[in-house]
C-alpha cells in the first residue's frame, strides 16, 4: 500500500509544488491543510505529515505535529524557513527541510519516513538525532 502524506502548508503554491513532487514519485496526498482544524481533520488519513511552522492560524505547526504524532503515530517532517521555531518537537519527528526546498529534499525525507531510503539523496534534509543528541544533515 502506498503511504499517504498530509501537507500542512498555508501557501497554496508551496503546497501544490510539494503535492506535485509527491504524486510524481507515486505517493498519495491525503490532503492539504492550511491550519490546525484542517490538519487534525485530515490526520487519520495520513501516515506521514510535512508540516510548516507558521500557518494561516499562527505558529501552530509544532502543536499540530505533536497532536498528529500522539493521536495517530504520524511520522513528521517539518518544512520551514524557521527551524529554530520547532518546539515542542513531535515524538515521531524525523527531521526538517529548510525552505526553499528541492524536490530531492522532499523525496529524501518521505523515503526515510517510510523506511525506503537506502542512501541519502539530498543534503538539504536534516535528521533529528535521538533525544539528547544533536541534529545531523545528510552531508555529515
Amino acid at each position: 500500500m502506498t503511504p499517504s502524506v498530509l501537507i500542512v502548508e498555508d501557501e497554496i503554491f508551496v503546497a501544490s509544488d510539494i503535492a506535485r513532487i509527491l504524486e510524481d514519485a507515486g505517493y498519495r496526498v491525503a490532503a492539504i491543510a492550511a491550519d490546525r482544524k484542517e490538519a487534525l481533520e485530515a490526520g487519520p488519513k495520513a501516515q506521514i505529515a510535512l508540516v510548516d511552522i507558521n500557518l494561516r492560524d499562527g505558529s501552530t505547526g509544532p502543536q499540530i505535529a505533536l497532536d498528529l504524532s500522539r493521536a495517530y503515530g504520524t511520522k513528521i517532517v517539518y518544512v520551514t524557513a524557521n527551524p529554530t521555531q520547532i518546539a515542542p518537537r513531535a515524538d515521531t519527528a524525523i527531521g526538517f527541510i529548510r525552505k526553499p526546498f528541492s524536490d530531492d529534499a522532499i523525496l529524501t525525507a518521505v523515503h526515510h519516513a517510510v523506511g525506503e531510503a537506502t542512501q541519502p539523496l539530498s543534503p538539504d534534509f536534516t535528521f533529528f538525532a535521538a533525544p539528547g543528541g544533536s541534529s545531523r544533515s545528510l552531508e555529515s
